[in-house]
């Protein structure tokens, strides 16, 4: 396994590291994988979409413009996420259903909670660079994350088997 405190150590020139502004809100605390992206604002269809595919231990990465008005993931989409193999999610913006998001086998961090869901128009983008804490996350890019931050890499940091 790993830790973003050895990642940092071991791989100084590789890891950009976001800003410490996300909370851990799934089941699985320290979570890995390439990066999907999604651009939208308070909108979620391009996540619902995503998470009903094969995730393949991949990390859907959300920018929602750091808004938290509208809640981009849920208990429902989580559950497909987890059971379409995804590593997890990293949100720039609200998650809901905190209490059985914790109970789902899935990473989740993001910067809030916030009861209502968004009124999904189908808006959003996927597959674009996004750009937040602080860092720049491209599709591909690896994504680690755990209860002490995250940390993003042009290429692995751990061993694959």
């Amino acid at each position: 396994m790993f830790t973003t405190p050895d990642l940092c150590d071991d791989h100084p020139e590789d890891v950009r590291v976001m800003a410490p502004m996300f909370r851990t809100f799934g089941g699985r605390e320290a979570f890995f994988g390439q990066a999907v992206t999604v651009r939208c604002h308070d909108d979620n269809s391009r996540v619902k979409d995503l998470v009903a595919t094969p995730g393949e231990g991949r990390v859907i990465v959300v920018d929602n413009g750091g808004t938290t008005g509208r809640s981009l993931l849920g208990d429902n989409m989580a559950s497909a996420a987890a059971d379409n193999g995804w590593a997890g999610l990293v949100i720039n913006g609200a998650v809901r259903d905190v209490e059985i998001l914790r109970t789902i086998d899935l990473g989740v961090q993001a910067l809030g909670v916030f009861p209502v869901r968004t009124d999904p128009q189908g808006a959003g983008d996927v597959g674009l660079t996004v750009t937040f804490g602080g860092v720049s996350i491209t599709p591909g890019d690896w994504v680690y994350a755990d209860a002490n931050g995250i940390v993003v890499a042009s290429r692995a940091l751990h061993h694959v088997a």
